[in-house]
Protein backbone atom coordinates (compact mmCIF):
# COMPACT_ATOMS: atom_id res chain seq x y z
CA UNK A 1 0.00 0.00 0.00
CA UNK A 2 2.61 2.37 1.13
CA UNK A 3 4.59 1.31 -1.92
CA UNK A 4 1.33 2.10 -4.34
CA UNK A 5 1.03 5.48 -2.33
CA UNK A 6 4.41 6.92 -3.32
CA UNK A 7 4.03 5.51 -7.19
CA UNK A 8 0.77 7.74 -7.28
CA UNK A 9 2.78 10.63 -5.58
CA UNK A 10 5.49 10.12 -7.56
CA UNK A 11 3.42 10.51 -10.81
CA UNK A 12 1.62 13.39 -9.56
CA UNK A 13 4.88 15.27 -8.74
CA UNK A 14 6.39 14.21 -12.69
CA UNK A 15 2.67 15.70 -14.07
CA UNK A 16 2.72 18.73 -12.27
CA UNK A 17 6.60 19.45 -13.53
CA UNK A 18 5.11 18.75 -17.01
CA UNK A 19 2.45 20.82 -17.08
CA UNK A 20 1.88 23.85 -19.13
CA UNK A 21 2.51 26.98 -16.39
CA UNK A 22 -0.80 29.31 -16.58
CA UNK A 23 -1.26 31.42 -19.02
CA UNK A 24 0.23 35.17 -18.50
CA UNK A 25 -2.53 38.09 -19.10
CA UNK A 26 -0.85 38.93 -22.26
CA UNK A 27 -1.50 35.41 -23.85
CA UNK A 28 -5.37 35.36 -21.76
CA UNK A 29 -5.57 38.94 -23.40
CA UNK A 30 -4.93 37.78 -26.73
CA UNK A 31 -6.33 34.77 -27.34
CA UNK A 32 -9.81 35.91 -27.40
CA UNK A 33 -9.38 39.25 -28.54
CA UNK A 34 -11.25 40.31 -31.91
CA UNK A 35 -10.04 43.59 -33.93
CA UNK A 36 -12.63 44.83 -35.69
CA UNK A 37 -12.04 47.94 -38.15
CA UNK A 38 -14.53 50.26 -37.57
CA UNK A 39 -14.36 53.97 -39.30
CA UNK A 40 -14.03 57.73 -38.96
CA UNK A 41 -14.22 58.59 -35.32
CA UNK A 42 -17.75 60.55 -36.39
CA UNK A 43 -18.99 58.29 -39.23
CA UNK A 44 -21.78 55.27 -37.81
CA UNK A 45 -19.67 52.59 -38.47
CA UNK A 46 -17.33 53.09 -35.46
CA UNK A 47 -20.42 53.65 -33.39
CA UNK A 48 -21.70 50.20 -34.20
CA UNK A 49 -18.52 49.01 -33.72
CA UNK A 50 -18.69 50.28 -30.46
CA UNK A 51 -21.91 49.23 -29.80
CA UNK A 52 -21.01 45.46 -30.62
CA UNK A 53 -18.06 45.40 -28.42
CA UNK A 54 -20.31 46.56 -25.52
CA UNK A 55 -22.74 44.11 -25.90
CA UNK A 56 -20.66 41.17 -27.01
CA UNK A 57 -17.91 41.46 -23.99
CA UNK A 58 -17.49 38.08 -22.45
CA UNK A 59 -14.19 38.84 -20.41
CA UNK A 60 -11.70 37.01 -21.18
CA UNK A 61 -13.40 35.05 -23.06
CA UNK A 62 -14.04 37.54 -25.80
CA UNK A 63 -12.84 40.93 -26.35
CA UNK A 64 -13.79 43.30 -29.67
CA UNK A 65 -11.56 46.08 -30.05
CA UNK A 66 -13.55 48.48 -32.10
CA UNK A 67 -10.23 50.78 -34.50
CA UNK A 68 -10.81 54.02 -35.53
CA UNK A 69 -9.92 53.94 -39.43
CA UNK A 70 -9.91 56.33 -42.01
CA UNK A 71 -13.23 55.05 -43.22
CA UNK A 72 -15.41 51.81 -44.55
CA UNK A 73 -13.74 52.81 -48.18
CA UNK A 74 -10.62 51.88 -46.40
CA UNK A 75 -10.82 49.11 -44.21
CA UNK A 76 -10.71 46.34 -46.79
CA UNK A 77 -6.87 47.14 -46.80
CA UNK A 78 -7.20 47.08 -42.47
CA UNK A 79 -8.55 44.05 -43.06
CA UNK A 80 -6.00 42.29 -45.61
CA UNK A 81 -2.83 44.00 -44.16
CA UNK A 82 -3.06 45.39 -40.95
CA UNK A 83 -2.18 43.16 -38.17
CA UNK A 84 -4.60 42.23 -35.92
CA UNK A 85 -7.60 43.14 -37.97
CA UNK A 86 -10.18 40.19 -38.45
CA UNK A 87 -13.20 42.01 -38.58
CA UNK A 88 -14.34 45.43 -40.47
CA UNK A 89 -17.14 47.60 -41.62
CA UNK A 90 -17.18 48.25 -45.21
CA UNK A 91 -19.09 49.62 -47.95
CA UNK A 92 -19.91 46.47 -50.32
CA UNK A 93 -18.37 48.47 -53.89
CA UNK A 94 -14.73 49.19 -52.56
CA UNK A 95 -14.24 45.71 -53.60
CA UNK A 96 -14.71 46.67 -56.92
CA UNK A 97 -11.23 48.54 -56.19
CA UNK A 98 -9.65 45.49 -55.37
CA UNK A 99 -10.80 43.42 -58.49
CA UNK A 100 -7.36 43.80 -60.30
CA UNK A 101 -5.14 44.47 -57.14
CA UNK A 102 -6.17 41.47 -55.30
CA UNK A 103 -8.05 38.57 -57.84
CA UNK A 104 -9.30 36.21 -54.98
CA UNK A 105 -10.93 39.22 -52.96
CA UNK A 106 -14.19 37.55 -52.84
CA UNK A 107 -12.66 34.37 -51.33
CA UNK A 108 -10.21 36.06 -49.05
CA UNK A 109 -13.44 37.86 -47.20
CA UNK A 110 -16.60 37.06 -46.21
CA UNK A 111 -19.45 39.09 -44.76
CA UNK A 112 -21.37 38.15 -41.32
CA UNK A 113 -24.01 40.99 -41.08
CA UNK A 114 -25.39 43.25 -43.54
CA UNK A 115 -25.54 46.54 -41.01
CA UNK A 116 -27.40 49.00 -43.28
CA UNK A 117 -28.36 49.74 -46.60
CA UNK A 118 -26.84 53.89 -47.45
CA UNK A 119 -29.26 55.11 -50.01
CA UNK A 120 -28.19 56.95 -53.15
CA UNK A 121 -29.46 60.39 -53.32
CA UNK A 122 -28.83 62.55 -56.38
CA UNK A 123 -30.23 65.89 -55.67
CA UNK A 124 -30.23 68.73 -58.51
CA UNK A 125 -31.49 71.81 -59.73
CA UNK A 126 -35.35 72.58 -61.03
CA UNK A 127 -33.94 72.33 -64.82
CA UNK A 128 -32.48 68.88 -64.81
CA UNK A 129 -35.04 66.32 -65.61
CA UNK A 130 -33.26 63.43 -65.80
CA UNK A 131 -29.79 61.87 -65.31
CA UNK A 132 -28.85 62.43 -68.85
CA UNK A 133 -29.30 66.08 -68.04
CA UNK A 134 -26.53 65.70 -65.91
CA UNK A 135 -24.31 64.71 -68.69
CA UNK A 136 -21.39 67.94 -68.41
CA UNK A 137 -22.28 69.43 -65.62
CA UNK A 138 -20.98 70.20 -61.78
CA UNK A 139 -21.53 67.75 -59.57
CA UNK A 140 -20.92 67.09 -55.82
CA UNK A 141 -19.63 63.93 -54.63
CA UNK A 142 -18.60 65.18 -50.92
CA UNK A 143 -14.87 65.19 -49.65
CA UNK A 144 -12.39 62.69 -50.67
CA UNK A 145 -12.86 59.56 -48.21
CA UNK A 146 -16.64 59.51 -47.84
CA UNK A 147 -18.88 56.48 -49.10
CA UNK A 148 -20.24 59.50 -51.58
CA UNK A 149 -16.93 60.46 -52.71
CA UNK A 150 -16.10 56.64 -53.80
CA UNK A 151 -19.66 55.19 -54.69
CA UNK A 152 -21.12 58.36 -56.64
CA UNK A 153 -18.20 58.35 -59.03
CA UNK A 154 -18.26 54.32 -59.59
CA UNK A 155 -22.23 54.11 -59.54
CA UNK A 156 -21.94 57.07 -62.44
CA UNK A 157 -19.25 55.62 -64.67
CA UNK A 158 -21.45 52.07 -64.65
CA UNK A 159 -24.52 54.40 -65.55
CA UNK A 160 -22.03 56.32 -68.30
CA UNK A 161 -23.01 59.72 -66.72
CA UNK A 162 -19.56 61.91 -67.64
CA UNK A 163 -20.09 64.57 -65.09
CA UNK A 164 -17.43 67.19 -63.83
CA UNK A 165 -16.43 65.49 -60.77
CA UNK A 166 -16.12 68.07 -58.13
CA UNK A 167 -15.27 66.63 -54.63
CA UNK A 168 -16.04 69.54 -52.02
CA UNK A 169 -18.05 69.87 -48.10
CA UNK A 170 -21.69 69.21 -49.21
CA UNK A 171 -22.56 72.16 -47.35
CA UNK A 172 -20.69 74.36 -49.58
CA UNK A 173 -22.39 72.34 -52.56
CA UNK A 174 -25.77 73.10 -51.80
CA UNK A 175 -24.99 76.89 -51.74
CA UNK A 176 -23.57 77.24 -54.62
CA UNK A 177 -26.48 74.57 -56.02
CA UNK A 178 -29.31 77.68 -55.03
CA UNK A 179 -26.91 80.04 -57.05
CA UNK A 180 -27.34 77.99 -60.03
CA UNK A 181 -23.01 77.11 -59.85
CA UNK A 182 -23.69 73.35 -59.02
CA UNK A 183 -26.18 71.05 -60.77
CA UNK A 184 -26.32 68.36 -58.44
CA UNK A 185 -24.91 66.96 -55.15
CA UNK A 186 -25.10 63.08 -54.51
CA UNK A 187 -25.15 61.77 -51.15
CA UNK A 188 -24.38 57.94 -50.29
CA UNK A 189 -25.83 57.58 -46.80
CA UNK A 190 -28.90 56.11 -44.47
CA UNK A 191 -31.88 58.06 -45.23
CA UNK A 192 -33.39 60.41 -44.18
CA UNK A 193 -30.31 63.52 -44.49
CA UNK A 194 -31.40 66.33 -42.31
CA UNK A 195 -30.16 68.94 -45.38
CA UNK A 196 -33.06 67.70 -47.03
CA UNK A 197 -35.74 67.40 -43.87
CA UNK A 198 -34.69 70.80 -41.81
CA UNK A 199 -33.68 73.12 -44.63
CA UNK A 200 -36.20 74.68 -47.17
CA UNK A 201 -36.25 73.97 -50.89
CA UNK A 202 -37.32 76.28 -53.21
CA UNK A 203 -40.24 74.43 -55.89
CA UNK A 204 -38.16 72.19 -58.60
CA UNK A 205 -35.29 70.79 -55.97
CA UNK A 206 -35.80 67.28 -55.97
CA UNK A 207 -34.30 63.91 -55.88
CA UNK A 208 -33.75 61.57 -59.42
CA UNK A 209 -34.99 58.53 -60.11
CA UNK A 210 -31.87 55.90 -60.16
CA UNK A 211 -33.22 52.91 -61.74
CA UNK A 212 -31.91 49.27 -60.74
CA UNK A 213 -30.78 47.23 -63.36
CA UNK A 214 -28.45 44.29 -64.19
CA UNK A 215 -25.20 47.03 -64.38
CA UNK A 216 -25.70 47.76 -60.87
CA UNK A 217 -26.64 43.83 -59.45
CA UNK A 218 -23.13 42.75 -58.30
CA UNK A 219 -22.60 45.16 -55.10
CA UNK A 220 -26.09 47.14 -54.97
CA UNK A 221 -29.91 46.51 -53.80
CA UNK A 222 -33.16 48.57 -54.79
CA UNK A 223 -34.06 51.31 -52.52
CA UNK A 224 -36.53 54.21 -52.53
CA UNK A 225 -37.09 57.60 -50.92
CA UNK A 226 -40.54 58.57 -50.31
CA UNK A 227 -43.10 61.43 -47.95
CA UNK A 228 -42.02 59.59 -45.19
CA UNK A 229 -38.50 60.19 -45.56
CA UNK A 230 -38.42 63.82 -47.09
CA UNK A 231 -42.25 65.33 -46.64
CA UNK A 232 -41.12 68.77 -48.01
CA UNK A 233 -39.57 67.18 -51.15
CA UNK A 234 -41.95 63.75 -52.22
CA UNK A 235 -45.46 64.18 -52.23
CA UNK A 236 -47.28 61.43 -50.23
CA UNK A 237 -48.22 58.21 -52.39
CA UNK A 238 -44.91 59.06 -54.52
CA UNK A 239 -42.09 56.98 -54.33
CA UNK A 240 -38.80 57.83 -55.98
CA UNK A 241 -36.54 54.49 -57.42
CA UNK A 242 -32.66 54.59 -56.20
CA UNK A 243 -30.36 51.85 -55.18
CA UNK A 244 -28.55 51.53 -51.65
CA UNK A 245 -24.98 50.73 -50.76
CA UNK A 246 -24.90 47.81 -47.94
CA UNK A 247 -23.07 48.95 -45.20
CA UNK A 248 -21.51 45.31 -44.10
CA UNK A 249 -19.42 43.43 -41.40
CA UNK A 250 -17.08 41.34 -43.08
CA UNK A 251 -14.40 39.07 -41.55
CA UNK A 252 -11.05 37.55 -43.28
CA UNK A 253 -11.69 34.61 -44.61
CA UNK A 254 -9.49 32.48 -41.53
CA UNK A 255 -9.08 28.58 -42.03
CA UNK A 256 -11.63 26.51 -40.16
CA UNK A 257 -10.08 24.89 -37.23
CA UNK A 258 -7.84 27.91 -36.50
CA UNK A 259 -7.46 30.18 -33.42
CA UNK A 260 -8.45 33.31 -35.57
CA UNK A 261 -11.35 31.61 -37.22
CA UNK A 262 -12.51 30.30 -33.66
CA UNK A 263 -12.40 34.09 -32.12
CA UNK A 264 -14.39 35.16 -35.01
CA UNK A 265 -16.75 32.51 -34.88
CA UNK A 266 -17.32 33.17 -31.00
CA UNK A 267 -18.05 36.94 -32.04
CA UNK A 268 -20.85 36.14 -34.31
CA UNK A 269 -22.53 33.70 -32.15
CA UNK A 270 -22.06 36.36 -29.31
CA UNK A 271 -23.76 38.90 -31.54
CA UNK A 272 -25.89 36.84 -33.40
CA UNK A 273 -27.50 35.13 -29.80
CA UNK A 274 -27.36 39.21 -28.60
CA UNK A 275 -29.03 41.26 -31.48
CA UNK A 276 -32.05 41.72 -29.07
CA UNK A 277 -29.81 43.57 -26.90
CA UNK A 278 -28.76 45.80 -29.68
CA UNK A 279 -32.75 46.59 -30.71
CA UNK A 280 -33.02 48.02 -27.39
CA UNK A 281 -33.45 51.46 -26.35
CA UNK A 282 -30.04 53.23 -26.08
CA UNK A 283 -28.43 51.73 -28.97
CA UNK A 284 -28.40 53.03 -32.66
CA UNK A 285 -31.98 52.68 -34.34
CA UNK A 286 -30.48 51.27 -37.30
CA UNK A 287 -29.89 47.95 -35.33
CA UNK A 288 -33.79 47.13 -35.03
CA UNK A 289 -34.05 46.82 -39.27
CA UNK A 290 -31.21 44.45 -38.95
CA UNK A 291 -31.83 40.89 -40.65
CA UNK A 292 -29.71 38.62 -39.33
CA UNK A 293 -30.38 36.71 -42.91
CA UNK A 294 -30.05 39.71 -45.41
CA UNK A 295 -27.25 39.17 -47.76
CA UNK A 296 -24.83 41.06 -49.24
CA UNK A 297 -24.01 40.67 -53.02
CA UNK A 298 -20.49 40.30 -54.02
CA UNK A 299 -19.47 37.87 -51.29
CA UNK A 300 -20.19 34.32 -49.38
CA UNK A 301 -21.18 34.62 -45.79
CA UNK A 302 -18.76 33.09 -43.30
CA UNK A 303 -18.93 29.77 -42.51
CA UNK A 304 -19.95 30.45 -39.03
CA UNK A 305 -22.55 32.73 -39.33
CA UNK A 306 -24.62 30.24 -41.88
CA UNK A 307 -23.52 27.85 -38.96
CA UNK A 308 -25.47 29.75 -36.71
CA UNK A 309 -28.30 30.57 -38.93
CA UNK A 310 -28.70 26.95 -40.20
CA UNK A 311 -28.77 25.51 -36.60
CA UNK A 312 -31.45 28.30 -35.20
CA UNK A 313 -33.71 27.31 -38.78
CA UNK A 314 -33.59 24.03 -37.37
CA UNK A 315 -34.45 24.76 -33.98
CA UNK A 316 -37.57 26.90 -34.76
CA UNK A 317 -38.67 24.69 -37.19
CA UNK A 318 -38.75 21.54 -34.29
CA UNK A 319 -40.21 24.21 -31.72
CA UNK A 320 -43.34 24.52 -34.15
Amino acid sequence: MEAKTKKLWTQHVHLMRHQAPPPTPQVAMNAWTVGLAGGLIEGAPIRLAAEMSRVVDDGDNLHVLPIVTRGPTENVNSLLYLRGIDAAIINADVLDEYKSQVPDIQRRLAYVLNLFPSELHVFVRPEIRSLNDLTGKKVNFNTQGTAAAYSGPLIFSRLGLDVQQTFIPHQVALEQMRKGEMAAVVFVTSKPVDAFVRRHWDPGFKFLAVPYESRLEDYYLPASLDANDYPALIKQGERVATIAVPTALVAFNWPANTNRFERVARFIDHLFSRIDELQAPGFDPKWKSINLAARVPGLARFPAAQAWLDAHARATQASQ
